[in-house]
């Protein structure tokens, strides 16, 4: 069992149809046909979403992936048609909502992996191999692979694991040219954002893309290279052979983990509430990975 702890009912919005409530995100589509999505600060772990939030949280996601969105324009189109509220919006829903084209989505989540690390790992350790793809003897927690790799996975409901396929899987299901215009698209975004945050102090560990279709143009949708998709490591701290430092829940994970939280992951008992340290010092991780990568400071 797992899922929401406290599931929230959508806001109603004149004008807008609610969609759906994901893990993070509520959305909508407004008269003109276009998708209105919200970005909470709603936070998942271990395949819960958690009854406490990040203060901050779903802004930030929100203003970093406009950031990466201008700078991977050249290389993949993005869904983006405005910032504006919404007439009749909350407030609240300022700097945390964006305006979307209304794509034909692609069921597969597209990650590339420079480095070895999570479910990548585990399966290396089994097989050596990650989706089906063989690796080198010889690679450890933190490893960075001899060049990045597309390995892609279902995508699952909320309160359910994505599932790691091979390429031959995503072909099988999507058609041959549309999984080879995926791998190539998530591999040039995973590598210009690689280099970028390499320029910054930050390793670009893996990365999570979702894509749809406008007519015959693959569209780089949802977020894009946010601490919520992505694993952000502090350059000076990678040190291959142990769990990294990172810019990102893993705070929440630990606590979560831990003798005081008091939870078994493995019961169906929903988790606890997060104390406040932690919930303040998961936020400043979001807020040093924005102000790392873009070089302004939050306010």
């Amino acid at each position: 069992m797992s899922g929401f702890v406290e599931k929230p009912e959508p806001i109603q919005v004149p004008g807008l149809v609610h969609l759906h409530t994901g893990k993070v995100r509520e959305l909508y589509r407004n008269e003109a046909g276009d998708l209105v999505m919200v970005a909470s600060d709603r936070i998942s772990a271990y395949d819960w979403v958690l009854p406490t939030e990040i203060p901050d949280k779903g802004r930030i996601l929100t203003q970093l992936s406009l950031w990466w969105f201008d700078r991977l324009a050249d290389l993949v189109p993005n869904h983006v048609l405005s910032t504006e509220l919404p007439e009749g919006a909350p407030a609240d829903w300022a700097g945390r909502t964006l305006i979307c084209k209304s794509l034909q989505m692609v069921p597969v989540e597209c990650v590339a992996r420079g480095y070895l690390t999570g479910s990548g790992l585990a399966e290396y350790n089994e097989t050596r191999t990650v989706c089906g793809l063989a690796l080198p003897e010889g690679l450890v927690d933190g490893s960075e692979l001899p060049a990045p790799i597309f390995t892609p996975a279902t995508k699952a409901a909320v309160g359910e694991h994505d599932e790691n396929v091979s390429y031959e899987e995503v072909a099988r299901q999507v058609g041959a040219d549309t999984a080879a215009r995926l791998r190539q698209a998530t591999l040039a975004v995973y590598s210009r954002g690689r280099d970028i945050a390499r320029e910054r102090g930050i390793i670009l560990a893996d990365t999570k893309f979702e894509f749809g279709f406008d007519g015959d143009d693959l569209v780089l949708a949802d977020e894009v290279l946010t601490a919520d998709s992505s694993r952000f490591w502090p350059a000076d701290q990678w040190q291959p052979g142990r769990a990294q430092p990172s810019y990102d829940k893993q705070f929440v994970r630990d606590w979560l983990t831990s003798a005081e939280s008091g939870w078994d992951r493995k019961s169906e008992q929903p988790p606890p509430a997060l104390p406040q340290q932690v919930v303040d010092a998961t936020r400043a991780k979001y807020v040093e990975a924005y102000e790392r990568l873009t070089g302004t400071s939050w306010s």
